[in-house]
C-alpha cells in the first residue's frame, strides 16, 4: 500500500454534515483525514473567546501535518477563521482544494 495523503478539512463548524461527509469520503478514498475536534457553533462555544483561539491554533498545527487542505465552502461561505487557514496553507505552499469550485475566489490568494 502506498503512503496515504493527509488532508486537513477546513470550513465553518456551522456545517457539521459537510465535515462528516467529507471525512467519510476521504477515508474511503484511502486518505488520512485531519478535521475539527468539535463543532463550536452547535456546542455554544464563545466564538471570540480563548477556547476558540486555542482551537484555531490547534487547527493550524493540523495544517502543518497535512499534504493539502480541503475547504468546505458550503454555499460559497468562508468565514474569517477559514480564510486565515487558507492563507496559512498558502504560505506553506500547500495545495488548497474546494468543495464548491464555482466561486470567484477559487484558485486565488487569500
Amino acid at each position: 500500500m502506498a503512503i496515504p495523503e493527509i488532508v486537513c478539512l477546513c470550513g465553518s463548524t456551522r456545517f457539521p454534515e459537510a465535515f462528516t461527509k467529507a471525512m467519510r469520503d476521504f477515508t474511503l478514498a484511502g486518505e488520512i483525514v485531519l478535521t475539527v475536534g468539535m463543532f463550536g457553533h452547535q456546542e455554544g462555544l464563545d466564538m471570540k473567546g480563548p477556547v476558540k483561539k486555542m482551537l484555531d491554533e490547534l487547527h493550524l498545527r493540523k495544517i502543518d501535518l497535512a499534504d493539502y487542505i480541503f475547504v468546505l465552502n458550503v454555499n460559497g461561505y468562508i468565514g474569517e477563521s477559514c480564510r486565515n487557514e487558507i492563507r496559512y496553507a498558502q504560505s506553506l505552499q500547500k495545495s488548497v482544494q474546494y468543495l464548491e469550485t464555482d466561486h470567484d475566489y477559487v484558485g486565488r490568494e487569500f
